[in-house]
């Protein structure tokens, strides 16, 4: 058999973020449906070491039935808080795609670049499902990879007045809006501190590898809204447990959240909030069968974990338009 590989520098051009973003919806609905099988994720976290290993595996049947398209995904990836400092991203690995009729492997695609493209684009339809229509003025809390790509995939997908970044480093925040001004067509200014950063801001992205909270209920202005992505332990927060007891909160899965999500987990810990605070998932509002924001006033808080079925649908987009176009390397396997 002959599979393909496509590597990170593949992926940003087959997966342009409005593309992504529709089919994270497409996934997630599908989710919702029941259409779609996955397990929560298997966490390896061995005693004393670096970092830790994730499985991720999923069934979505193709659409109209095509057996011989993809319906199987896994990924499989380590995750090593201290990569930044070499200069590499925390998510390394791979994810598989396998023949829904025989279960054959037909395409290997380098998780990092696909990790990164898609957490990005779940929290532009989140964010288009959830913050105020004419919401513009965004807060980057982090410095890093998925920083980064929130604020292409956000100045991607919807018009912005202008994008303000903080981190735990005032110098590397300014190092970084410089660096990343070049990409948006709108201004990426540093702030010294995050309550700064957030003063007026409606969209906030929190993308940090923080395992306590590094926003508070009181730095946030009335009917913001907040894609938590870094946070994705148990025992780690970003959001503090006033803002989760404040806020309507959405997810893209509750079983996931209930057995992963510190900022939720915690906050319950806390008595902050109930086992039910949820309020819907995001495929659930996709659907019609939950409500989004309640008014202008509301903050909304999508608390985000990454789903092998995220992984997958954006897989197949990628593997798709590689076929066409005649990316991506071919190998005997």
């Amino acid at each position: 058999m002959t599979l393909l590989v496509l590597s990170a520098g593949d992926l940003p051009g087959l997966l342009p973020y409005p593309e992504v973003v529709e089919v994270m919806g497409q996934a997630l609905a599908a989710l919702a449906a029941g259409q779609a099988c996955q397990p929560v994720r298997t966490v390896l976290q061995p005693p004393g070491a670096a970092g830790l290993m994730v499985l991720m595996p999923c069934h979505l049947p193709p659409a109209g039935g095509a057996a011989d398209e993809p319906g199987y995904g896994l990924k499989a990836i380590c995750v090593s808080p201290g990569n930044p400092a070499l200069g590499k991203d925390a998510h390394q690995g791979g994810v598989l795609i396998s023949s829904a009729r025989t279960g054959e492997p037909l395409a290997l695609l380098n998780a990092s670049a696909l990790t990164e493209i898609r957490t990005a684009a779940v929290s532009a339809l989140a964010t288009s499902l959830l913050a105020r229509p004419g919401a513009a003025q965004v807060a980057i809390i982090g410095t890093g990879v998925q920083a980064r790509a929130h604020i292409q995939a956000l100045a991607a997908c919807r018009d912005l007045a202008g994008i303000r970044v903080a981190g735990r480093d005032a110098g590397r925040a300014r190092r970084f809006a410089d660096a990343t001004a070049g990409l948006v067509p709108v201004p990426v200014i540093a702030c010294d501190s995050v309550e700064q950063a957030l003063a007026g801001a409606e969209i906030v992205v929190t993308a940090t590898s923080s395992a306590v909270p590094v926003l508070q209920h009181g730095w946030l202005a009335p009917g913001a809204h907040v894609n938590a992505v870094g946070a994705c332990l148990p025992a780690a927060r970003e959001i503090d447990a006033a803002t989760m007891a404040a806020a309507a909160l959405y997810v893209d899965s509750r079983e996931s959240a209930a057995s992963e999500s510190g900022d939720f987990l915690l906050a319950v810990a806390d008595g902050a909030i109930g086992t039910g605070h949820i309020r819907a998932e995001l495929g659930e509002v996709l659907a019609g069968r939950a409500p989004g924001r309640a008014d202008d006033q509301e903050i909304t808080v999508f608390e985000s974990l990454g789903l092998a079925v995220e992984d997958f649908a954006a897989a197949v987009l990628a593997y798709r338009k590689a076929l066409a176009s005649g990316a991506g390397t071919r190998v005997d396997f």
